[in-house]
């Protein structure tokens, strides 16, 4: 092995890696209100951490106002300028890429953090304001060490540090929107409603309780307990339930074989639908059409 060659088990992250994120750049800097900058956008991510004084981004025409030990993220090709507020502003800057591989391996929080970013309706940017004490700095800092030494495996350690950087950032994400909805009853209601609709459109694909509340950013436990606590039923329970709602109606108005109503909306197997259908109207499906069948004739 040579002096500057990668350990083979960085070679082997990579490959499992579904998402592998790379620092492009690193900024250390001071400011004062007499430094100015153009508008500016690029293919690449932007990560700003202030460390000492105040400063406005401007993203996207919103108006940003960042203190002491705020973050913000700003996402490929949003148009940004830096204004500093105070007599001097000292920050950290990292640029970086998400690089897309195959979809396996990844951490969880890692693909959540991924996940939110590359969503259009999150908006132009994240930002959050963090301890001065906390782990997400104290990573910037040290990746920010590593990137000006150069040694020998830096970009090695550089590469584990900056997917811990983005499991960290993920964490604290989830922490805020919890935090968010506990503290604002109103924003946890919007969010339920958000993924009981995100329930009625899906229900056909391999929904999980982790998906949906992956979708509105709340962990399993506290989306399972508030979505019953709202609904008076579970998660799972009420998938179930649609999916259920929906092939009566199928079965009441198609001649649909009883294995394709099942997969038409959501189950993998018939056995799994007679299953469920039996334990939701205490009769199989084909009794259940035939049932429907009849009272139709009698009417008639």
């Amino acid at each position: 092995m040579t002096g500057t060659q990668l350990p083979k088990a960085w070679s082997d992250l990579e490959d499992k890696m579904a998402f592998m994120p790379a620092v492009v750049k690193t900024i250390e800097k001071i400011h004062d209100t007499s430094w100015s900058m153009n508008p500016n956008r690029h293919d690449h991510y932007e990560m700003v951490y202030i460390k000492k004084g105040t400063a406005t981004f401007v993203i996207d025409g919103v108006d940003l106002n960042m203190v002491p030990n705020s973050v913000v993220i700003i996402k490929p090709e949003k148009t940004h300028k830096f204004i500093v507020r105070s007599e001097a502003c000292e920050f950290i800057v990292l640029y970086f890429k998400l690089k897309t591989q195959q979809e396996q391996g990844n951490h969880d929080s890692l693909k959540d953090f991924v996940e939110y970013m590359e969503d259009d309706s999150s908006g132009a940017y994240l930002y959050l304001k963090l301890g001065k004490k906390n782990d997400i700095v104290n990573v910037m800092n040290r990746i920010l060490r590593e990137r000006v030494k150069y040694q020998v495996w830096g970009d090695f350690l550089s590469g584990l540090l900056t997917i811990e950087l983005f499991v960290l950032l993920s964490r604290a994400l989830r922490q805020e929107w919890e935090q968010s909805a506990k503290n604002r009853n109103l924003k946890l209601h919007e969010l339920l409603h958000i993924a009981k609709e995100y329930i009625d459109n899906n229900y056909v694909k391999d929904l999980t309780l982790s998906q949906v509340a992956k979708y509105i950013y709340l962990s399993d436990s506290y989306f399972a307990h508030s979505f019953k606590d709202k609904f008076g039923i579970s998660p799972k329970s009420y998938i179930l339930k649609v999916r259920i709602e929906e092939a009566k109606t199928l079965l009441e108005s198609t001649d649909l074989k009883i294995a394709d109503v099942a997969l038409s909306v959501g189950f993998s197997s018939q056995q799994r639908f007679n299953d469920i259908f039996r334990k939701y109207t205490e009769m199989t499906p084909l009794r259940y059409r035939n049932m429907k069948k009849k009272e139709r004739l009698n009417r008639d």
